[in-house]
């Protein structure tokens, strides 16, 4: 059996020890993904409910998207403006479903960063799923879980391309 070369062993150390990006490696998407400050996003247009669109991101290896900063925000609206052929609404992955008010992302991550609508995120105890859009509004509202929306996924792990 052949070894892997220095540089191969290198790399695989560097991704190992979670240090890729500070030493120069390039983020790298799968295809049909669009990397957008260090993460893997996709824009899937068929309209499904909040769970059908979460089973679907879990089956390509993520979950709803997440979402971390302004500047993110901004990009996954551009992402979706590039995409979508109607109004722009369009799930992503927060929920309250567990308790009223207390909205969690579905990857696991803490929601740091929000941009409701004006008195949106406890409208209604009947809307639990967050869906966000690119429209005049450029908000967040939270909405009943069985309508049905596009929806963005984003990759739960991270690749990286190695030179060698």
């Amino acid at each position: 059996m052949k070894m892997p070369t220095l540089p191969l062993l290198l790399c695989a150390l560097v991704l190992l020890n979670g240090v890729a990006e500070s030493h120069g490696w390039r983020v790298h998407c799968p295809s049909g993904w669009n990397l957008l400050y260090g993460r893997c996003f996709k824009y899937v247009s068929t309209r499904v409910t909040w769970i059908q669109a979460e089973r679907s991101c879990m089956f390509m290896g993520g979950n709803l998207a997440s979402v971390r900063s302004y500047a993110e925000y901004r990009a996954i609206q551009g992402l979706i403006q590039r995409y979508s052929h109607w109004s722009g609404l369009t799930w992503i992955g927060g929920s309250d479903a567990v308790q009223e008010r207390s909205w969690l992302w579905s990857d696991g991550t803490r929601m740091t960063y929000s941009n409701w609508c004006p008195g949106r995120n406890n409208y209604s105890r009947s809307f639990n799923c967050l869906r966000m859009n690119y429209t005049s509004r450029k908000c967040w509202d939270d909405h009943t879980c069985t309508d049905r929306h596009p929806f963005v996924c984003v990759l739960k792990r991270t690749w990286y391309h190695c030179r060698g």
